[in-house]
């Protein structure tokens, strides 16, 4: 496994960046929820977001990785991933309103699901019919 690796670590930077900028926050009073803080709120929100739905996409690729698909193709929904990501972190913790990183990071996500989801339940099906019929 190659290609899992690399983006699960990649993507902890990002997430360690975006842990790190509510902490700073955090270092001026508010040590539960927002506080009524508008950029706190944002920046809680990047960091909850990202955790809802990096690990999921991130055990679909291992699991794609594991079941042998093209190596470009995992480079491919990696890459895909981190921009995404990207996008939406920096839309949500950086700015106060960047529509253009959260939509498309938004958009690819949601893509990135749909596509993995399919090719796991096709590698599963394709590998059910490749077994003996007696087994």
């Amino acid at each position: 496994m190659i290609a899992t690796p690399l983006y699960a670590g990649i993507l902890a930077l990002l997430y360690l960046v975006l842990s790190y900028r509510i902490i700073v926050l955090r270092g001026h009073g508010v040590s539960f929820g927002d506080g009524g803080n508008p950029v706190l709120l944002r920046r809680i929100r990047a960091h909850g977001n990202f955790s809802e739905y990096v690990p999921l996409i991130l055990i679909l690729i291992g699991i794609l990785e594991l079941s042998h698909l093209p190596s470009i193709l995992l480079h491919v929904l990696g890459a895909t991933l981190v921009i995404a990501r990207l996008l939406h972190g920096y839309a949500l913790s950086f700015k106060e309103s960047f529509k253009f990183g959260r939509f498309w990071g938004t958009a690819l996500t949601f893509m990135l699901l749909l596509v993995c989801g399919l090719l796991c339940i096709y590698q599963a099906v394709s590998a059910h019919a490749m077994l003996p019929l007696n087994v």
